[in-house]
Order: structure tokens, then C-alpha cells, then sequence
């Protein structure tokens, strides 16, 4: 969620000029290496001949330096850190600056100055938690890969002893006919065990796709050569010229439509329960108050937060030195007044309200799952607060 958010920040943000730094250290990265790199970008810098821009570039990289100096060396998965002038007016200068520590390994490095941050990466991290099985294969060769966000990681590659559809000398065709179908039905077994064996040992597959050019793979997907796990979750097949690297390559590009839809289904089911339950009051609690009175309890099997929940809690502070704790959200805060005096309340801190939800729903073995507001139940459920909870046992 924090890296939801720090993307659609960041994306929001659009410098004047070419002024907006991005800089990815990957795993094992010497940071050293790119402290030197980033100063000597300084010295480029100083060149820019529009006085507004330099000052800005000069700005966002000695920010950066001064970020990475007080680390002692590079994280163990790397680090990520933007800066820039965040003003949207021109001519005003807001240099800030986003530091992020992925969880997982990042295997980027980039050192990049643009009128836009460099989030490629980033939204990579998002998707790579989610995998797919992809299986092409013909009468001759199969491969089997799996699908990491956007890279297609090869798993086995198996060449068949299928005899062409020629008959050889001496051998009648109705005889032939019968050798080549077993040696077909003793491929696709093969494909269908090994290709089990290596999908149901990866963790958050979401889906199996098949591939290949001719009725062989059309074959191996309605029969039962593979796992009864795995044949649940065929979102299809796809005609595809190509069974080799190339030929994965092609399915992934045919099946957009594919994956689109299983990400999709899965969340609109996931609501459908969510308001059914709520229609006839059921075990789900909704909205701030009720959802935290239910993690409270540990009643919450299932945690909802909408993308689009941008709440926060804000420690506010008057002139007159009268503290509070409000949580509101986002574009409300700049906007409130002190209930003692009626002076406007300056922000002293604030958190996301959803961060806050989520870490205490994971502490407690919830599962937590994000809303996209890409369909009509997404929607629909950001209306009525963007955040709720499937129960394990009804609330009193």
C-alpha cells in the first residue's frame, strides 16, 4: 500500500523542466560508487545554462547526497530515492525528497534526471508479487515458464520422440498411426507431471495460461494431464505461432485480455461477498470505526482498503500551542481549525490511516487485499468509506 501511494505521488508530480532526479542503488550495490556518481553529476549540473533549472538539479542531488550519507552502506534490497522541486508553481522552488527500501531484491540501477521520476521499476515490485504459469507446446517441444510482473522466467524446456506424420517403410499406416498417437500421449503426460510438479511449488500463482499452434495444445488442456489445482486455474488458451522463448513471448502478448480479466474477477467476487454480507448483515464490518473495533477483537479474517482511501492521521497544533489528533482525509487537512481558539491548525506529523489499519490487521495474521477502482464494485466501495472487513465471527 505505502508503494501504491509513493507511485501515484510521485507520478503526480511533473517538473518544468528536465530537473526531476530518480536514483535506484540495487542489491549489493557499492553506495560509494554512487555517491561519487552523483557528484560528479554536480559538476554536469553546474553547466545548465537556464538559472532556475540548475538551481533546482543542483538542489535535488545535493538533498540526495546528504540522504545517502547517512547510510552506512547499501540496504539489503537496495534503496530508491527521488527528488525534485514539487512546486506546481512556476518559478517557486519546494525541493523534496522520497526515500524507499523495497522488500524484495531490486536488480535496477539508474541514475536518471527527466521532467518525470523513473517508476518503471517500482510498479515492477507492485506486480511481482503476483505469478502465472505459461505453458507452450506442440507434438515436438514444450516450454514451461512462469510469469513475475513483467519478466517471463524459463522453467524447463522437453523435446519430443514423436515421429513425423510421414510413414516409414514397411510399417502400415493404421500401425504408425498408433505408434505416433501413444508417443503423443506419453509427451503430454510428461509435460503434465513435470509441469505440475514445478507450478504448484510457486507461491501466489494465480493462473495458468496454454499456448501453441495446433490442436496438440488444445489437447493437453481439456484432457487431464495436469494437476486438478492447476486445471482450476486455467484462465485459458491461446493460438499462438511458436513453441520456443519466442513462442512465451507471444502468448504473454495475447493473453493481456486474459490477465486483465483474472485480476478483475477476483476482486469483483471478493466485493460480491463483501456486500452480500452487508445487504443482510452479515460478518463484515465497514467504514474506520467499525474496522478497527473488529481488528480489536480479532474478528477480521479478510482486510479491504480501497486504493483510493487517503485518509491520514494528523497531529495538528494551533498558534496558541493547543495540540489535537484528527483523522481526516487528505485534502481536509490543511483546512482546520482549532476548536479551543478557532486559529488554524498548523500539521505537525501525519500517517496514512491505511498504513496504519493494515499493520495492525497483518500483526494479527489478516489477510489484506488492495481495491483497484477500475470497476463498478471498486467504486462502489470507495463510496462508502474504501475500507471494511470480511469477519471471521459477527460483531455485536
Amino acid at each position: 500500500m505505502k508503494l501504491k501511494k509513493l507511485i501515484k505521488e510521485l507520478k503526480s508530480i511533473k517538473g518544468k523542466h528536465t530537473e526531476l532526479v530518480s536514483v535506484y542503488v540495487p542489491a549489493g550495490g557499492n553506495l560509494a560508487d554512487t555517491l561519487n556518481q552523483l557528484k560528479n553529476e554536480q559538476g554536469t549540473a553546474s553547466n545548465i545554462k537556464s538559472k532556475a533549472t540548475r538551481k533546482n538539479v543542483l538542489s535535488a542531488l545535493d538533498k540526495i547526497i546528504q540522504h545517502l550519507r547517512l547510510f552506512r552502506g547499501t540496504p539489503k534490497n537496495g534503496l530508491v530515492v527521488f527528488s525534485g522541486n514539487a512546486s506546481p508553481v512556476e518559478g517557486r522552488e519546494d525541493i523534496k525528497l522520497w526515500s524507499f527500501e523495497p522488500a524484495e531484491k531490486l536488480e535496477t540501477k539508474v541514475y536518471w534526471c527527466d521532467q518525470v521520476f523513473v517508476l518503471e521499476p517500482l510498479e515492477d515490485l507492485i506486480k511481482e508479487k503476483e505469478v502465472y504459469g505459461l505453458i507452450v507446446l506442440d507434438a515436438k517441444e514444450a516450454n514451461i515458464a512462469i510469469l513475475k510482473g513483467k519478466r517471463i522466467v524459463p522453467l524447463k524446456h522437453l523435446e519430443s520422440t514423436v515421429p513425423s506424420k510421414t510413414v516409414k517403410g514397411g510399417m502400415s499406416q493404421g500401425r504408425y498411426d498408433r505408434l505416433r498417437e501413444d508417443a503423443i500421449h506419453g509427451f503430454l503426460t510428461k509435460i503434465g507431471d513435470i509441469a505440475s510438479q514445478l507450478l504448484l511449488e510457486q507461491e501466489n500463482l494465480k493462473g495458468i495460461i496454454i499456448g501453441g499452434p495446433g490442436p496438440v495444445k488444445d489437447r493437453f488442456a481439456e484432457k487431464d494431464y495436469l494437476n486438478y489445482q492447476l486445471k482450476n486455474k486455467l484462465l485459458g488458451v491461446k493460438d499462438i505461432g511458436y513453441t520456443d522463448e519466442y513462442g512465451l513471448e507471444e502468448l504473454l502478448k495475447r493473453s493481456e485480455d486474459l490477465l486483465q480479466k483474472a485480476a478483475i474477477m477476483k476482486e469483483s467476487e471478493l466485493l460480491q461477498k463483501f456486500f452480500l454480507a452487508l445487504q443482510k448483515g452479515g460478518n463484515v464490518a465497514y467504514g474506520y470505526t467499525e474496522t478497527m473495533k473488529a481488528l480489536e477483537l480479532n474478528a477480521v479474517d479478510t482486510l479491504l482498503i480501497s486504493e483510493a482511501f487517503d485518509w491520514l492521521k494528523a497531529n495538528l497544533r494551533c498558534p496558541n500551542g493547543h495540540y489535537v489528533e484528527k483523522e481526516l482525509p487528505k485534502n481536509a487537512i490543511e483546512n482546520q481549525a482549532c476548536d479551543t481558539c478557532d486559529k488554524k491548525l498548523e500539521v505537525q506529523s501525519t500517517e496514512e490511516l491505511g498504513d496504519v489499519v493494515a499493520e495492525k490487521a497483518a500483526n494479527l495474521g489478516a489477510k489484506i487485499e488492495y481495491i483497484s477502482v477500475d470497476t463498478a464494485e471498486g467504486k462502489q466501495f470507495k463510496e462508502i468509506g474504501g475500507i471494511g472487513a470480511l469477519l471471521r465471527f459477527k460483531l455485536d
